[in-house]
C-alpha cells in the first residue's frame, strides 16, 4: 500500500471534480483526482457531449431530407448507424484525452480507482483506494456525480429496455421506440431517434412534455414534436411492462389503459445521487431526500469535507458543478466564504429539435413569486435569419418586473436558442433592467434581434411584429 499526501482530493473526475481540481492547483494547492472509469464524467463520456454528436448527425439527416427547400437536389440520405455511433464515440474520447492533458499541465495526480472516505490522522482525512492506496488530504470534495434512476419492477437489460448508456450507443436502429420521461434527456432522445425515422412514443406522468420549462414553451415543444410525427402521451401512468423480443408496456392515459408495443424502451425518469460505498456513514454528513446538504461555500457538515455537482442536487447540470467545485476550492484556499449558485442565475438547455433554452423565473413561478410582471414575446417567424435559415419555428419570451424592470426570467425555443440564451444569463448576473436591454445594440441579421424585440414587446415597444 502506498500512501499519498495532498493539500485537496476530489473524488470524482467530472465536469464538477476536475475542474474543482485545476481551480485548486491554480490557487497553489497539490491537488488529486480518484475517478472509477473515465475523466470527465458521464456529462463527458456518456452525457453532454456525446449526446449532441449524434443530435449533429441527426441535424445533418434532416437537412439533407430537406435539402430540396434550399434549392439543392440530392440523392437520399442513408444511415450507417455504425459511423454514427463512432463518431460520437471519438468526440467523447477526445475530450477525455484532453482532460487528461489539463491534468498533467496543472501537475495534478490521478488515481483511477475508487474511493471511500475513511477516519482522520495527523489533522487530515484519509480517503482509501481500491487498489490498496491511501491518499490523505487536509481537505476533501465529493464530486460523485449521479445515476440513472430507475423505476420500480422495471429493470434494463441494454438490449430492448435501456438506459441512456445504451440508448447511445445503438448497435441497430428500432422502429418503433418507446420513451419513458420527457426532461431534457428524455425528450433528446426522442428527438434523435424520430429525425433518424424511428416511430417514438413518449410516455410522461406529468401533465406536459418538458415539465421544468415555462409552460409556453413546453406547448410549442409538444406541437412542433406532434407535428413531427411523433405520440406524447403526458399525465399517463406506466404499468405493468415485459421484454421479449421488443417490449410491451401497459399505459393508463386519458382514463384509459392500453398496451402499446416497440422495439425498445429508453428509460429516461430522472437520477439518483452517488452517495453510497463512499463512507459518508462514518461522517456527519447530512443528506435530503438522497442529496449531499452544503452550504454556500459548499462545505457539507463534516469538517473538511465539501460537496459539488449532481449530488448535491437539481438542476443537474455539468455548468453548475464546474461552477460549485471552483467556489468549493477557492474557500478551501481561503478566499472567503462562497455564495452558492443562484439557482434562477443557472440556464438550461435542451439540444433537441427545436432546441429549448431558459433562465430564471417562469411566467407562474414570477407571479406565484408575488412580482407584477410584464411579459414579451417574439416569434422567429418575424426575424429575418431564421427566415434565410429555413428555421423559423418557435419564440423567444421574456419576464420583467413590471415595477423594478428586473429581468426575471428569459425563455427559448427554436434555432440555436442554446448558443442565444447566454446573452440574458449574463444580463440577469449583471443586474440589467429593461432599460438596458431596450438601448443594447443587436446586429442584423442574427437570431438574437429576437432577444432584443422581445424585451421591446414587454413593454409595448416591439417594432417587427
Amino acid at each position: 500500500m502506498a500512501e499519498h499526501d495532498v493539500d485537496v482530493v476530489v473524488i470524482g473526475g467530472g465536469p464538477g471534480g476536475y475542474v474543482a481540481a485545476i481551480r485548486a492547483s491554480q490557487l497553489g494547492l497539490k491537488a488529486a483526482v480518484v475517478e472509477r472509469e473515465n475523466l470527465g464524467g458521464i456529462c463527458l463520456n456518456w452525457g453532454c457531449i456525446p449526446t449532441k454528436a449524434l443530435l449533429r448527425s441527426a441535424e445533418v439527416k434532416h437537412l439533407i431530407d430537406h435539402a430540396k427547400d434550399f434549392g439543392i437536389t440530392v440523392g437520399k440520405a442513408e444511415i450507417d448507424l455504425n459511423a454514427v455511433v463512432e463518431r460520437s464515440r471519438g468526440v467523447a474520447k477526445r475530450l477525455s484525452s484532453g482532460i487528461s492533458h489539463l491534468m498533467k499541465k496543472n501537475k495534478i495526480a490521478v488515481f483511477m480507482a475508487s474511493a471511500s472516505l475513511g477516519g482522520m490522522a495527523k489533522g487530515k482525512r484519509q480517503v482509501k483506494l481500491d487498489n490498496g492506496d491511501m491518499i490523505n488530504a487536509k481537505s476533501v470534495i465529493l464530486a460523485t456525480g449521479a445515476r440513472a434512476r430507475a423505476l420500480p419492477g422495471i429493470e434494463a437489460n441494454g438490449e430492448t429496455i435501456v438506459t441512456y448508456r445504451d440508448a447511445m450507443t445503438p448497435k441497430t436502429m428500432p422502429k418503433t421506440l418507446i420513451v419513458v420521461g420527457s426532461g431534457a434527456i428524455g425528450i433528446e432522445f426522442a428527438s434523435f431517434y424520430a429525425d433518424m425515422g424511428v416511430q417514438v412514443t413518449v410516455i410522461e406522468a406529468m401533465d406536459r412534455i418538458l415539465p421544468a420549462e415555462d409552460d409556453e414553451i413546453s406547448a410549442m415543444a409538444a406541437k412542433s414534436f406532434t407535428n413531427r410525427g411523433l405520440t406524447l402521451m403526458t399525465g399517463a401512468k406506466l404499468g405493468a411492462v415485459k421484454a421479449g423480443k421488443g417490449v410491451t408496456a401497459e399505459v393508463t392515459h386519458q382514463g384509459k389503459t392500453q398496451s402499446l408495443t416497440a422495439d425498445r424502451m429508453i428509460l429516461a425518469v430522472g437520477i439518483t445521487a452517488n452517495t453510497d460505498g463512499i463512507g459518508l456513514e462514518q461522517t456527519k454528513v447530512k443528506l435530503d431526500r438522497g442529496h449531499v446538504i452544503t452550504d454556500g461555500s459548499m462545505r457539507t457538515d463534516e469538517p473538511g469535507i465539501y460537496a459539488i455537482g449532481d449530488m448535491t442536487g437539481a438542476p443537474w447540470l455539468a455548468h453548475k458543478a464546474s461552477h460549485e467545485g471552483i467556489i468549493a476550492a477557492e474557500h478551501i484556499a481561503g478566499l472567503g466564504e462562497g455564495h452558492g449558485v443562484k439557482k434562477t442565475d443557472i440556464p438550461g438547455c435542451t439540444y433537441c429539435r427545436p432546441q429549448v433554452a431558459s433562465v430564471g423565473l417562469s411566467e407562474k413561478a414570477a407571479i406565484a413569486a408575488g412580482h407584477d410582471i410584464k411579459v414579451g414575446r417574439f416569434p422567429f417567424l418575424a426575424n429575418g435569419k431564421a427566415i434565410a435559415l429555413g428555421d423559423e419555428d418557435g419564440m423567444i419570451k421574456t419576464i420583467f418586473d413590471a415595477k423594478t424592470g428586473e429581468l426575471l426570467g428569459a425563455h427559448m425555443i427554436g434555432p440555436e436558442v442554446t448558443e442565444l440564451i447566454q446573452g440574458y444569463v449574463v444580463a440577469k448576473k449583471l443586474e440589467t433592467t429593461e432599460e438596458d436591454l431596450m438601448h443594447t445594440i443587436f446586429p442584423h441579421p442574427t437570431l438574437s434581434e429576437a432577444m432584443h424585440e422581445s424585451v421591446l414587446d414587454a413593454f409595448d415597444k416591439a417594432i417587427h411584429f
